[in-house]
């Protein structure tokens, strides 16, 4: 009787927040998880799941070893690969110039250098396999819609988006391209909007609204979240919008 073959799926920013939600949700006996993130989350310890501790602020590192370990796998065991790209940086809340030029490239490098790199060696890598293959980009509705006192978390996701639609008229004109969507999860009840919650009034006009989105219970929860990426992922027409929103779905 032949083997089952496996779901495999590489996840960035996997040690907190919406990160973990989906780490731990994908965590299946049909699935092989691989998590990157600058620290290891002590729950996905478990059969089935390999973290790596590694900081996306160096983003040829992370993609010359994603490069090798795929190279190492053997494709023939596999029913899918999965990239999603889920990690992302925040300067200090304010205007670009309050931030120091070490903040601005961390974020651009995490949020758009790291997953352009990452979705590189992941094409390269696994462009000869039978596989189905996809790429999730979680962007956000700031790459859609500008906001004051975060434009370099607002340029990367837009950056990200601008790079998935590329990326989805390359890959369709290949035998077996892959499917790549940019999707935005929503408002979620992560570290992220406690940082916007405590921004300075004077340098970020929209922090009444960050509250008010709070008080009122309108935050997703991580986990929330997470299932509803998952589905999304798992639609028949994954890849035909390459820039959604799953609000919209």
């Amino acid at each position: 009787m032949a083997a089952t073959r496996r779901h495999l799926y590489i996840l960035t920013g996997a040690s907190r927040g919406m990160g973990a939600a989906l780490a731990r949700q994908l965590l299946s006996p049909d699935h092989r998880l691989l998590c990157l993130s600058r620290q290891r989350n002590a729950a996905l310890d478990v059969d089935g799941c390999e973290q790596w501790a590694i900081d996306l602020v160096q983003p040829l590192e992370a993609s010359a070893r994603l490069a090798q370990w795929l190279g190492d796998l053997d494709a023939g065991a596999l029913a899918s690969a999965t990239l999603v790209n889920n990690a992302a940086a925040l300067t200090r809340i304010g205007p670009i110039e309050d931030c120091s030029d070490a903040e601005l490239s961390a974020a651009l490098r995490v949020g758009l250098e790291a997953p352009l790199l990452l979705t590189a060696a992941f094409l390269r890598a696994t462009s000869g396999w039978a596989a189905t293959r996809r790429v999730l980009n979680i962007s956000s509705g700031l790459g859609r819609r500008a906001m004051a006192g975060q434009a370099s978390y607002c340029a990367a996701k837009a950056g990200m988006d601008h790079l998935t639609r590329a990326l989805a008229l390359d890959e369709a004109r290949r035998p077996n391209g892959a499917k790549v969507v940019s999707l935005a999860p929503g408002v979620i009840d992560t570290d992220m909007q406690v940082q916007l919650r405590a921004g300075d009034a004077a340098g970020f006009p929209e922090r009444a609204n960050f509250i008010g989105l709070k008080e009122k219970g309108q935050l997703t929860s991580p986990d929330d979240a997470a299932a509803r990426l998952i589905a999304y992922l798992n639609r028949a027409d994954f890849g035909a919008n390459p820039v959604a929103d799953v609000r919209e779905a």
